[in-house]
């Protein structure tokens, strides 16, 4: 249970993923969306022959390769703190968690690996063909690598496709189709690549936005606005439109992290979308308080009705709804789940105080574990047993940890949504003026474009904070907290990575950044 936790560790342990996960995040989207960037270029480049594409292409390469590099780095120690600091979640479900990412070191990783050398190093090797394919398979091999990952990330969000196994204590793959094609891995996916390549996109357009306001490499710079603003466009227009799926799977799978996000602490039928608000009262969050200072909603009655369910008039549960139940809603309190959850608990307990495994009490118990009916009314919840308390008042209280950071949650998913819309208009214009052509009279547009890189950073570093933040306190969702995830270390130990960690992190950042600074301002070779 809970009061046997050391929250220290736990926090710690949170605290050093957390760190790792959004300095790696800071160079994954770059990585996935220039690729494709350059692809294009270069497919350009073969088809007219034009060798100042080819620049272009080399250019933009250079850029690729330090981004490339350092995210790596990140990448492998996230890896790592699996086995470091989460041991208990990687023994309770290695055998389906560990399989994507096998594959994605093992097919996507190698695959991106063995054409990147070719893309980088075969320009006069290789024929033009073999090397644009070089170059296209590396840009797939990349998002590959997402995919598996985000597969896997995924299914802690939505766990499908296994089966317990009371004998072992762990959950095992028995349908590696349903973990792949589980509408929460696929949504990750689109949502998640799709987001990097506007990224991508402003980071291309931000720095050729630059060489014009310098009057420098001014062909160049267009020809890269121009493929930007139609990689970005579209990509924009296709986040947006994914927002509906996003929606319904969330309000099915997560309904919590829905509730979060839209500071919904009542539920309620025709529920609107908040456009934006500034929260109070968030400390309290099952009392009766207003929890907006202020709010603005969006002018469509029931907007949030439909998008998590498809009709305007359906019930959202709020907050309230989810902790404390809904009877009327089919809805059960959260402390009957932590009942149930801690009965399932105590009953696999038993199963392995059994000695004797031929025993009619050791089949009568097993059995339980092979009945559909009670994995589906009881086993569920298994998760929720760490919460359990036999006092009612503290059971109470303990439910409440169940509700993730509202204010995180909140904020970053509106910051989000809001630079989603603010993208849209960016690519639109930058579309509408070089139709003009009159791009380079608008120094006021160039000056935004530069400044605007940044803000796709943020958007998609608030997209994962709410993924992340919006499911807590869940590791795997409803089967595995965070408290009973973590590796039983000393919590100094993970205190001393952490900012061992920090400190090597930025140190990574603060090169690159100037590697790539300087990168920049030299320019395009001159070779071509």
């Amino acid at each position: 249970m809970i009061d046997n936790v050391d929250l220290t560790l736990v926090d710690w342990s949170r605290a050093q993923f957390a760190l790792t996960a959004i300095y790696h995040w800071l160079f994954v989207p770059l990585t996935l969306g220039i690729a494709f960037i350059i692809a294009v270029m270069e497919t350009i480049y073969y088809r007219t022959g034009n060798p100042e594409w080819k620049r272009t292409v080399k250019f933009w390469m250079k850029v690729f390769g330090i981004n490339f590099a350092i995210g790596v780095a990140t990448g492998i120690i996230l890896e790592f703190e699996f086995g470091t600091n989460w041991s208990n979640y990687s023994w309770f479900v290695g055998d389906i968690f560990g399989a994507p990412l096998a594959i994605e070191g093992i097919l996507a990783f190698f695959m991106e690996s063995t054409f990147i050398a070719v893309m980088f190093f075969g320009w006069d090797k290789v024929s033009k063909r073999f090397h644009l394919i070089s170059t296209w398979l590396t840009a797939i091999g990349a998002n590959l690598s997402a995919l598996w990952i985000l597969v896997a990330n995924g299914w802690m969000q939505h766990p499908t496709g296994m089966w317990f196994n009371p004998e072992t204590a762990r959950y095992e793959m028995n349908n590696f189709w349903d973990v792949l094609l589980s509408p929460m891995a696929a949504g990750k996916f689109v949502h998640t690549t799709s987001s990097s390549f506007i990224v991508a996109s402003l980071f291309v357009a931000g720095i050729s936005a630059w060489f014009l306001l310098k009057g420098r490499e001014v062909p160049m710079a267009k020809r890269s606005i121009l493929i930007a603003m139609v990689f970005g466009l579209l990509s924009s227009v296709y986040v947006a439109l994914n927002g509906d799926f996003s929606a319904k799977v969330t309000s099915e799978y997560q309904p919590m992290k829905l509730a979060a996000a839209e500071g919904l602490y009542e539920g309620t039928e025709k529920a609107p979308i908040m456009a934006f608000g500034v929260l109070t009262n968030t400390d309290k969050p099952l009392d009766n308080s207003n929890k907006f200072l202020i709010k603005i909603e969006a002018p469509i009655p029931g907007l949030l009705s439909y998008l998590a369910f498809g009709n305007f008039d359906d019930f959202v549960p709020g907050i309230k709804d989810l902790i404390l139940g809904n009877e009327a809603r089919g809805i059960l309190p959260a402390t009957e789940k932590m009942r149930r959850g801690y009965e399932s608990q105590q009953m696999l307990k038993k199963l392995h105080e059994i000695k004797d495994k031929k025993s009619e009490e050791y089949k009568a118990i097993y059995a339980h574990f092979l009945d559909k009916e009670w994995l589906e009314t009881n086993f569920k919840y298994f998760g929720y047993g760490a919460y359990y308390h036999p006092d009612e008042t503290i059971a109470k209280k303990n439910a409440e940890q169940l509700i993730p950071s509202v204010p995180l949650s909140f904020y970053s998913f509106h910051i989000m949504v809001i630079l989603g819309m603010y993208f849209i208009v960016l690519f639109a214009l930058i579309g509408f003026v070089m139709h003009k052509n009159v791009l380079t009279k608008q120094r006021w547009l160039l000056w935004i474009m530069v400044w605007s890189m940044p803000l796709g950073y943020i958007a998609s570093e608030s997209g994962w904070i709410l993924a992340e933040v919006g499911r807590q306190p869940w590791v795997i969702q409803d089967l595995m907290p965070t408290i009973t995830a973590v590796t039983k270390i000393d919590a100094t130990s993970v205190q001393t990575t952490f900012w061992l960690f920090a400190a090597i992190f930025t140190a990574l950042l603060i090169a690159e950044i100037r590697i790539m600074v300087t990168a920049i301002k030299d320019g395009p070779s001159n070779k071509h």
